[in-house]
């Protein structure tokens, strides 16, 4: 699946008629063609200079895309390695009723839409090897008993990903997952615990984890041991319990294209299961939901990235904007006498417009190239990052892909900005006054112009603070800081009819700054809208930015105070710090484009920094309040027989290890979202005691009838009509919208029987780590409820599975989680450390910002480059100029030291304004968003990485103007001064 598909037919037919538009400038004026042709190849290093600056933002485009069609494919392999050819699957608690349902469902075999039926039976089992003095154990693994020869058929013509002969008795067959943890290979012996029954078996083979052979219950890493059939039926019966039986089907087609059918395969499966289905015969559609997770996944994480690069192709659009302006200053003479000897104003627009497009094709063919490879790294890093995310089985395979659609996309995208931009320029540049053009003179509007711009400010500001009204009182996201800003900007004409310009520009420039600034605490919802607060982040970013670059233009010599002792100084240095500062202060509007080139970057990630470091200060607080005193969780084997876990976890050699234990009911189930974000959300039903209310997670938010976080919980723990959820249940990635308040509804669905019960609220966690990944499958949301209630709901499903350790002060619980593992491997036992799990999630947190930083400051390649290409055109803009200084007797010392400082003094003062704004916002955010509420902590400031990026920053500016600076330093007054160029 790629990305965005709905606008690849839209992209195509602009990029179609804008290519037509230049190949019909290109063919039929062939003046202008000339024109534009010998402007490009003239200077060849500044062509070079203009594609690289502009080629990044396609790049970016490109990245983004790509990232999240890996992504997407990366999810999706699980339907390959877990699933195959299985699009359904219905599970039985018993064999009796497992072979009834596949009694019921053997019709299925002459269906059309179906290629394959299997009954399988299969439950958690522990592994252990011996290998000489070292015992290998997996805790987690899955045994599995099967006809080979029909599962070898199952799906077929397409293959099954177990086509091997029938071990037979006192051998299996295992997967690749399986071999590794246990480092064992055909014909090594290896035991297997299954209902708490010890089977000793040697390996037959070893299979590839994929298809049937890499199925499990939900995650995307299963280890998995088959056996010929009654191995599991006689040790369950042994045991006195029952093997968990599964059917599984199979749609026609492919491991794809199989999932259209599943609406009419499922209908058909339910009305052949009839009554079976209210006594636990659950019909699952697990290949459905991998895409479908696999495709939110995608767009989720691409957004995200797309999200991060906005700020740098924005910062491209503006140096596109410069570099034609600085074309238009260089070539204003001849621009005026084009226009006195005849041509028009379009005929001037369309030259620039074929310039501007062959340095647009140039720039989005390096562009593409360079946004693929740009996109493999960032999907190995970000995977890497997502799955250390992930504790138990569920990982990602890094699988990098790259659609067709997607590239389209990006490049046409990349095409279109950049030269939509060109256009705009151009369209502007060609309204020069000839006669200040050829005489190099600033053109002041005429009245008449003057006029009509201040009656179209007059009704634009009014329209546009109209419509902002109900865009602020509803908190519409975007169009809160946007419309505001836009009738600020619009009334600038009309305010300098009454004001001078200063005045009217510094007005404009503190209401854009003051309402970026604080309109999320007029207005605290935001960014609630968690599809649509992307936009809202871009535009507060390019507002803050807007209005800091205005004030700081139009107040310079404020700015200045401080050197103005150095620049009065009769010095070599204070003269060429005048000639530094002379020329960014008198060109506000290429300054100021380049300021706002460094300053969004710089914003940006300073933000990320700052709110990085704040969540890092946090990680104390957030154990304390995640773990609430317990110090480790213990999962075990639900169908391993297992007399009174408590008492043998805290007796014998625990007795003065363990202080406190307390059990936990869990039982897979589905909850929708009160919010209507998507589809049914994954939950673990987890029962709790009420005793565990006395020492729970802390709570974010409760009800208001609770006085206090122990009162919810005692509420949830006692009353089935209440749970407790964790903050980031139904979370989509991205940035925070609105959460699951206490008082909502929430509906809970066992998938086996389909009973549905409505739940509200009652508390929210802050941090709710401690319940995830306890049933060792696939990731869900885990919902805290009375174990009255889960008993009710889920009957002989929900099944103690883990405990709660408290350790005495002074245990290791490294120690303590080894040896109870150790120990207890019959049982399954897996011990987590909650503490480390919190740090570890924290972690991986800071790992994804630290790759979000990187990706951004991926868009300070385009400041920098921006300022190079401003250089570079600085001095092929002044070189009389300084031909004029040399001769007068200014040394190439000096001259070199002026571009130098002048590049300086622009790249530092962006990255102030930039690192200014960013913490001054983060500042703002923390002390007044519900995002930071939890957090009891000093506002921290990351010192040392905004000081790296500032200082990495000003180097990388300074030697991109070595260049240049040389350049003038070696320009000869006579030559300079006769010749024309």
């Amino acid at each position: 699946m790629a990305m965005y598909p709905e606008l690849t037919a839209p992209l195509v037919v602009l990029l179609a008629a804008a290519a037509a538009f230049v190949a019909f400038l290109l063919l039929f004026r062939p003046v202008l063609r000339r024109l534009a042709l010998r402007q490009v190849v003239r200077r060849p290093a500044e062509l070079v200079l203009v594609v690289l600056g502009s080629l990044l933002g396609t790049a970016l485009i490109v990245a983004s895309l790509t990232v999240g069609d890996s992504l997407d494919r990366s999810v999706r392999q699980a339907a390959y390695d877990v699933l195959g050819p299985v699009d359904e699957y219905v599970r039985s608690p018993s064999a009796p009723f497992g072979d009834e349902v596949a009694a019921r469902l053997a019709p299925l075999r002459a269906d059309p839409a179906v290629d394959g039926l299997l009954t399988t039976r299969g439950d958690p089992a522990a592994a252990l090897r011996q290998d000489g003095g070292q015992r290998l154990a997996e805790p987690r693994a899955m045994a599995w008993e099967l006809d080979f020869a029909a599962a070898a058929r199952f799906g077929a013509p397409y293959p099954s990903g177990l086509s091997v002969p029938d071990p037979g008795p006192g051998r299996a067959v295992v997967n690749e997952h399986l071999a590794d943890s246990l480092d064992a290979a055909a014909g090594d012996t290896v035991r297997f615990y299954v209902y708490g029954r010890p089977l000793d078996v040697t390996v037959a083979a070893v299979v590839p984890a994929h298809g049937i052979a890499g199925m499990g219950q939900g995650a995307t890493i299963n280890r998995n041991a088959f056996f010929t059939p009654g191995t599991l039926t006689g040790l369950a019966r042994a045991a006195g319990q029952q093997a968990t039986t599964t059917t599984f089907v199979s749609n026609r087609g492919d491991v794809e294209s199989g999932v259209a059918l599943t609406d009419e395969v499922s209908a058909r499966v339910r009305d052949l299961l009839g009554p079976l289905a209210s006594r636990g015969a659950g019909l699952q559609t697990p290949k459905r939901e991998v895409l479908d997770a696999a495709e939110q996944t995608g767009n989720a994480l691409g957004a995200l990235f797309l999200f991060v690069a906005s700020f740098s192709i924005i910062a491209g659009v503006l140096l596109i904007v410069n570099i034609f302006v600085m074309l238009t200053e260089e070539r204003k003479g001849q621009i005026g006498i084009l226009r006195a000897i005849g041509m028009r104003r379009r005929r001037v627009s369309s030259e620039l417009v074929i310039e501007g497009a062959l340095y647009t094709t140039a720039a989005v063919l390096l562009g593409g190239v360079i946004g693929v490879a740009l996109g493999r790294a960032v999907v190995v890093l970000a995977l890497g990052i997502l799955n250390g995310f992930n504790g138990s089985g569920n990982q990602l395979s890094v699988v990098f892909t790259v659609t067709p659609t997607s590239i389209v996309n990006g490049m046409a995208a990349g095409f279109l900005i950049a030269l939509v931009a060109v256009a705009l320029t151009s369209v502007r540049i060609a309204r020069t006054n000839i006669i200040a053009a050829i005489r190099d003179l600033d053109a002041s509007p005429r009245r008449r112009t003057r006029r009509r711009l201040t009656a179209l400010s007059a009704a634009g500001t009014a329209v546009l603070a109209v419509a902002s009204v109900p865009a602020v009182a509803a908190a519409a996201g975007a169009a809160t800081y946007l419309l505001p800003a836009l009738a600020a900007v619009a009334a600038i004409p009309l305010l300098r009819r009454f004001w001078a310009p200063k005045t009217a520009y510094t007005v404009v420039g503190f209401a854009v700054l003051g309402w970026g600034l604080t309109a999320h605490i007029a207005r605290p919802h935001v960014f609630d809208d968690a599809a649509a607060s992307t936009a809202t982040y871009i535009v507060m970013g390019c507002m803050l930015t807007f209005g800091a670059v205005l004030l700081v233009s139009q107040h310079q010599a404020l700015l200045l105070l401080p050197l103005r002792r150095l620049m009065r100084s009769p010095s070599e240095t204070g003269l060429a710090t005048r000639l530094a500062i002379a020329y960014p202060t008198a060109k506000r509007f290429r300054t100021g484009a380049t300021l706002a080139m460094y300053c969004i970057v710089v914003f940006v990630i300073v933000l990320m920094t700052q709110i990085s470091a704040i969540i890092n200060a946090g990680v104390d607080d957030a154990v304390a309040e995640a773990s609430a005193g317990w110090t480790l969780r213990a999962d075990y084997n639900p169908s391993a027989a297992w007399q009174d876990p408590e008492r043998a976890v805290s007796s014998g050699e625990y007795a003065g290890v363990v202080a406190e234990t307390v059990t936990l009911v869990t039982a897979p189930a589905l909850g929708d979202d009160p919010l209507g974000r998507g589809e049914d959300l994954p939950v673990l039903a987890v029962g709790m005691p009420d005793r565990l209310a006395a020492s729970a997670p802390a709570l974010q938010e409760r009800l208001p009838a609770a006085p206090d976080d122990v009162a919810a919980w005692r509420l949830a723990a006692s009353d089935p009509s209440y749970v407790i959820i964790d903050a980031f249940y139904g979370a989509t990635g991205g940035p925070p919208g609105e959460p699951v308040r206490p008082g909502a509804a929430i509906t809970v669905t066992d998938p086996q029987t389909g009973q549905q019960v409505a739940r509200t609220v009652a508390g929210v966690m802050s941090n709710g780590i401690a319940f995830y990944g306890m049933d060792g499958g696939g990731f869900r949301y885990p919902v805290l409820m009375s174990q009255a209630a889960i008993g009710d709901q889920f009957g002989a499903v929900a099944r103690p599975s883990s405990l709660l350790l408290r350790l005495d002060p002074g245990s290791d619980p490294g120690q303590v989680a080894a040896r109870l593992q150790g120990q207890f491997l019959t049982n399954g036992l897996v011990v987590t450390d909650l503490a480390q799990s919190v740090r570890d999630n924290f972690a991986a947190n800071q790992q994804f910002f630290t790759l979000m930083r990187g990706y951004l400051g991926l868009g300070l390649f385009v400041g920098v480059a921006g300022l190079g290409v401003v250089m570079v055109r600085a001095v092929r803009e002044r070189r009389r100029t300084i031909a004029v200084l040399r001769a007068l007797g200014f040394k190439a010392r000096t001259v070199r030291r002026s571009i130098m400082g002048e590049s300086t003094f622009v790249a530092l003062e962006g990255v102030i304004i930039g690192t200014v704004l960013g913490v001054l916002t983060t500042w703002l955010l923390y002390q007044n968003s519900p995002m930071f509420g939890s957090l009891d902590v000093p506002f921290p400031i990351a010192w040392g990485q905004i000081a790296l990026t500032v200082g990495a920053t000003l180097v990388a500016s300074l030697l991109a103007t070595v260049g240049p600076a040389r350049r003038a330093a070696r320009i000869r007054p006579a030559v300079a001064l006769r010749i024309a160029d």
